[in-house]
C-alpha cells in the first residue's frame, strides 16, 4: 500500500479547499463574459498612416527608412496614450467595472458590461469612436477671396448645392447646403470624404464645412484649413460646458502652461497687426477641428494670453456634456477606429446562463448515470472523481490560464487569474463532464483485462493503472495541444474555450489517476473485496475492420465530395451562407420580436433601404418556444439595417439582442488564424505521434482527422449553418477528441506487436481494434449523451457547437477504427522475413 497515502488526501483537501475560494461567493468571484451578462466589445485600431503623416512632417529632414523605423515604436507609445484616455472617458460615464487591455501592437479591447438601453449604448459608442484628435490650424490667408471666387463660379463639391442665406454665411449672403438627392449620406464614406478635403484646395490646405444652423436649418460655411496644425489636443488641460447669451451651451477649454504659451503666440502673430498678419485691417481665422470635423474658425481680432479658448457649435446640452468629458479626459494622440464591435443585451446573457448551466447539469447527471450502472462500484469511484474533476476545475482553470499567458507572450489582463466565463466556456465545462470518464474507462477496461487474466483486486489495480498510463498521457497531451493551439490563435470567447477546456484535461488526468487510485487503495486495505464486478456490454468482438477499408473510403468520399460541393457552391453564390461575419466582415444582429415577420417582407424592406446580400434566417431553441431573427448584413449597414426594420415593422416589437460587428481587416485576420489553428494543429500532431510512435502512425491519424474535418464541416453546412471562430474551436476540439481515440488504437498495437510476434501486422491491427472496441465505443457513448444534452439544451452558439461536435463524435469514431489504421497500414513499409 503506498506509504505516501495520507499526504496525498491532504493535497487533495487542501488544493480543494483553495479551489472552493477561488469562486465562493459565486456572484462576487465568477466574472461572466460580455456574452452572459450583456454590454459591449470594441476593438480599436490606431491610425498607423497619419503616425507616419506625423513623423514625415516633424522630421522632415530624415531619410524615408529612418522615418519608418521609427513608426512602430510610435505606435506603441500612441497605444498606451489611447488606452488611458479611453478608460478615463469610460470612467466619466460611471460604468461599473469596464476593462480595457491592448491586443497585438495597435490596438485596444475596451469591454463595458452590462449597459442596457439605447441610450447608454449610443452614448458609449460615441465616447469611443469620437478620437478627439483636437487640433488648431490656421485658414487661408485669401479664405475670403478664395470661397468668392467658388460661389460666383457656381463650383459645389459632390452632394451640396450654393443656397442664399440671411447672413450668417462666413462669406457674404451665400452658404452650402446637403444635396442628399444626388448624394445620399450613406455614400458620404472615407473616400468620399478624402475626395472632399482636396476641393479646389490650394497645396498644402484642404477644404473643410463648418455646419452653421439658420432658421431650424443646417447650412455649411467653407474654409480653406491648412495641412499643418499650429496646436494639438494634447495641450488642453480643462474643459467644461458653458452657456451663451442666448443660452445655447458651448464648451470651454483651458491650455496647460506649454499650451497657453503656443496659444498666446499664435494669437498674437496672426490677429491683425501682429507679425504674421500686419494689416491692421487683416482678418485671419483659427479652425478648431476635432477628428477632421470643422467645428468652427472664429476670427482672431487680439492676442489671447489667458491660456483659454471657446468651442462653438450647434450643441445639445448631451453634446456639449459628452464633448467637455472627452476633452477633459484627453486628446487621443492619433485618429483610432473601431473595426470590430460586438453588443449583447443582458436579457440575452441571462437566456444563455440558463441554458448553458442547464445543458451542463444534465450532461453531468447522464453521465454519473451511465458510468454508475455500467461499471457499478468502478462507476461510484469515477462519479466521485468527477465530482472531484468540477471542484478543482477553477484552480486548473486559474493555472491554465496563468501557464498560457506566459507561453504565448500575452500581456492581457484577461488571461490573468481565474478567467473570465463565456458562453463557449460553459460548453467547454460540459464537454470536459463527458471526456474527464476517458481515463477511467481506460483504466477499468484494463483491470478488466487483469482480472480475466486471474489477477485478485489489489493487483488489478496496480495493473490496471500501470498499464492504461502512458496511453492516457498520449491521447491527453495530444487533445492539450489542440487547446493551447486554440488559445494562441484565438481571440475572447474562443480563447475562454481553450482555456475550459485545457483545465479540464488537466485536472481530469489527475483525478482519474490520482484521485480514484487512492480511493481505490483504500477499498482494497480496508475490505475484502475480491474483484471489480462491472457490466460487459460490449462483448469480445473479432471483426475484420481493416477488410471494410475499400467500402468505408468510398462511402466517406462520397459524403465529402456531396457535401463539400453544396457548401462551395452556396459559398460561391453568397459567402455570408457559409462564412460567419466572422471570416466575411459584417454585421450580424440578433433580434426579439413581438410578431412574426415573413423572411420576404424582412427582405423587401432591406432592399429598399440599399442592403442587398442580407443573410435572414429565425433561429429556434429546442426547448423553448421563443424564436430570434438573426440577420447578417454587408460591414457598414448595421446601423441602416435597424432602422429599416424598425420603420417598416413598427408594431411587431423588433428589439436588438445582440449586435457584432467586424471589419473586413479583422474577417481576414481571423480567416488567417483559423487556417493557421487547423495547420498548426495538424503538423503538431504529425511530430509528437512520429516521435512517440513511427512516422506512418503519423500519417494514419492526420489523415482520419483531416478526414473528420472536412465530413463534420461539410455535413454543418450542409444544415444551413455558418462557420465562425467558435465553430474552428469545435473543429479543433473534434481533432484532439479524434486523435485521443486513434492514439488508444495504436499504443495497443505498439504494444501487440511485442508480445504477438507470431501474428502478421493486419492480424495485430485487427486485433487491436477488437481489444479496444469497447473503450472506444463506451468513451463516445459518454461524449455523445453529454453533447445530446448541449444539443437539446443549450441555446445560440452552444447549440452551434453541439451540432459540429454531435457530427464530430460520430465521424471520429468511425475514422479511428476505418481510416487511421487502414491508412497507417498503407503508409507502413512491411518488414520481409
Amino acid at each position: 500500500m503506498d506509504k505516501h497515502a495520507i499526504w496525498k488526501w491532504l493535497l487533495l483537501i487542501a488544493l480543494t479547499a483553495f479551489s472552493l475560494a477561488l469562486v465562493i461567493p459565486p456572484k462576487q468571484k465568477i466574472k461572466l463574459g460580455l456574452d452572459l451578462k450583456g454590454g459591449m466589445s470594441f476593438t480599436v485600431q490606431i491610425n498607423r498612416t497619419e503616425i507616419e503623416k506625423q513623423l514625415r512632417e516633424e522630421f522632415k529632414d530624415l531619410p524615408e527608412k529612418d522615418i519608418l523605423s521609427r513608426v512602430p515604436g510610435t505606435v506603441k507609445k500612441a497605444q498606451e496614450q489611447a488606452m488611458e484616455i479611453i478608460r478615463n472617458r469610460i470612467d466619466a460615464l460611471g460604468v461599473a467595472e469596464p476593462q480595457i487591455y491592448p491586443e497585438k501592437d495597435d490596438r485596444i479591447v475596451v469591454q463595458i458590461p452590462g449597459q442596457s438601453n439605447d441610450a447608454d449604448q449610443t452614448r458609449a459608442i460615441k465616447m469611443i469612436r469620437d478620437a478627439a484628435f483636437l487640433e488648431f490650424a490656421m485658414v487661408h490667408e485669401n479664405n475670403d477671396k478664395l470661397v468668392d471666387d467658388l460661389y460666383t463660379k457656381g463650383l459645389a463639391p459632390e452632394g451640396f448645392r450654393i443656397v442664399s442665406t440671411s447672413g450668417r454665411g462666413r462669406a457674404g449672403r451665400n452658404s452650402y447646403k446637403r444635396d442628399i438627392q444626388a448624394l445620399p449620406d450613406e455614400k458620404m464614406n472615407d473616400d468620399y470624404r478624402a475626395k472632399l478635403r482636396k476641393f479646389q484646395a490650394p497645396p498644402g490646405y484642404r477644404f473643410m464645412l463648418e455646419e452653421v444652423m439658420e432658421d431650424g436649418q443646417k447650412f455649411y460655411a467653407p474654409f480653406f484649413v491648412r495641412e499643418r496644425h499650429e496646436l494639438k489636443g494634447d495641450a488642453v488641460r480643462n474643459a467644461g460646458m458653458e452657456y451663451d447669451q442666448l443660452g445655447q451651451p458651448y464648451v470651454k477649454l483651458a491650455f496647460d502652461s506649454k499650451g497657453s504659451r503656443k496659444f498666446a503666440r499664435i494669437t498674437a502673430d496672426y490677429a491683425p497687426g501682429g507679425a504674421k498678419n500686419p494689416s491692421p485691417e487683416g482678418r485671419r481665422y483659427l479652425a478648431i477641428i476635432m477628428d477632421d470635423k470643422l467645428y468652427s474658425a472664429p476670427f482672431i481680432k487680439t492676442a489671447i494670453y489667458g491660456g483659454e479658448a471657446i468651442i462653438e457649435g450647434n450643441f445639445t446640452l448631451k453634446d456639449a456634456q459628452d464633448l467637455s468629458i472627452v476633452l477633459r479626459s484627453g486628446s487621443l494622440p492619433v485618429p483610432v477606429e473601431i473595426i470590430e464591435s460586438r453588443i449583447v443585451d443582458p436579457s440575452l446573457g441571462r437566456d444563455s446562463i440558463e441554458s448553458g448551466m442547464r445543458a451542463s447539469l444534465y450532461a453531468g447527471l447522464i453521465v454519473v448515470v451511465f458510468m454508475a450502472g455500467y461499471y457499478l462500484l468502478g462507476g461510484l469511484v469515477a462519479n466521485i472523481g468527477l465530482l472531484f474533476n468540477m471542484l478543482l476545475l477553477p484552480l486548473s482553470m486559474m493555472i491554465t490560464a496563468g501557464f498560457m499567458s506566459l507561453f504565448t507572450g500575452s500581456v492581457s489582463g484577461a488571461h490573468i487569474g481565474l478567467p473570465v466565463l463565456t458562453l463557449p466556456g460553459i460548453a467547454g465545462i460540459a464537454l470536459t463532464i463527458g471526456m474527464a470518464v476517458d481515463a477511467n474507462v481506460l483504466i477499468f477496461e484494463r483491470m478488466r483485462e487483469e482480472q480475466n487474466a486471474g489477477k485478485r483486486f489489489a493487483a488489478a489495480i496496480e495493473g490496471g493503472y500501470h498499464k492504461a498510463f502512458l496511453t492516457i498521457l498520449d491521447s491527453n497531451l495530444t487533445t492539450v495541444m489542440a487547446a493551447v493551439i486554440l488559445f494562441i490563435f484565438g481571440t475572447g470567447a474562443v480563447c475562454g474555450f481553450g482555456i475550459t477546456l485545457t483545465a479540464g484535461i488537466m485536472v481530469s488526468m489527475y483525478t482519474a489517476l490520482t484521485v480514484t487510485r487512492m480511493i481505490f487503495n483504500l477499498i482494497a486495505k480496508h475490505t475484502s473485496l475480491q474483484s471489480l464486478k462491472m457490466q460487459n456490454w460490449v462483448k469480445p468482438t473479432n471483426i475484420n475492420f481493416i477488410g471494410f477499408r475499400k467500402i468505408a473510403i468510398l462511402l466517406s468520399v462520397v459524403v465529402i465530395a456531396g457535401s463539400w460541393t453544396y457548401a462551395v457552391r452556396q459559398g460561391i453564390s453568397d459567402p455570408s451562407k457559409v462564412l460567419a461575419t466572422d471570416f466575411t466582415g459584417g454585421s450580424s444582429i440578433a433580434f426579439s420580436f413581438a410578431q412574426k415577420q415573413e423572411v420576404e417582407k424582412i427582405r423587401g424592406a432591406l432592399d429598399a433601404a440599399g442592403i442587398s446580400h442580407a443573410h435572414i434566417q429565425y433561429q429556434k431553441e429546442l426547448d423553448k418556444n421563443a424564436e430570434l431573427l438573426q440577420i447578417r448584413v454587408p460591414y457598414g449597414s448595421g446601423e441602416k439595417a435597424k432602422t429599416a426594420l424598425n420603420a417598416s415593422f413598427a408594431d411587431a416589437g423588433f428589439k436588438v439582442l445582440s449586435d457584432e460587428t467586424v471589419g473586413p481587416q479583422i474577417g481576414s485576420e481571423m480567416t488567417r488564424k483559423a487556417v493557421y489553428a487547423l495547420i498548426w494543429a495538424l503538423v503538431g500532431m504529425i511530430i509528437y505521434i512520429t516521435v512517440r510512435f513511427k512516422f506512418a502512425y503519423a500519417i494514419g491519424a492526420v489523415v482520419a482527422l483531416i478526414h473528420d474535418v472536412l465530413v463534420s464541416a461539410g455535413l454543418y453546412c450542409l444544415c444551413g449553418r455558418q462557420i465562425d471562430m467558435t465553430i474552428v474551436a469545435a473543429l479543433l476540439t473534434i481533432i484532439g477528441f479524434s486523435v485521443n481515440d486513434t492514439i488508444v488504437i495504436f499504443d495497443r498495437i505498439r504494444e501487440k506487436s511485442k508480445s504477438l510476434v507470431n501474428k502478421s501486422f493486419l492480424e495485430i491491427c485487427n486485433i487491436s481494434i477488437n481489444e479496444t472496441l469497447a473503450r472506444t465505443v463506451l468513451t463516445s457513448t459518454t461524449v455523445f449523451l453529454a453533447v445530446l444534452m448541449l444539443l437539446i439544451f443549450g441555446g445560440g452558439a452552444i447549440n452551434d457547437f453541439a451540432l459540429l461536435f454531435f457530427f464530430g463524435i460520430i465521424t471520429g469514431t468511425y475514422s479511428t477504427i476505418f481510416i487511421a489504421t487502414p491508412v497507417m497500414l498503407m503508409c507502413r513499409r512491411e518488414k520481409k522475413k
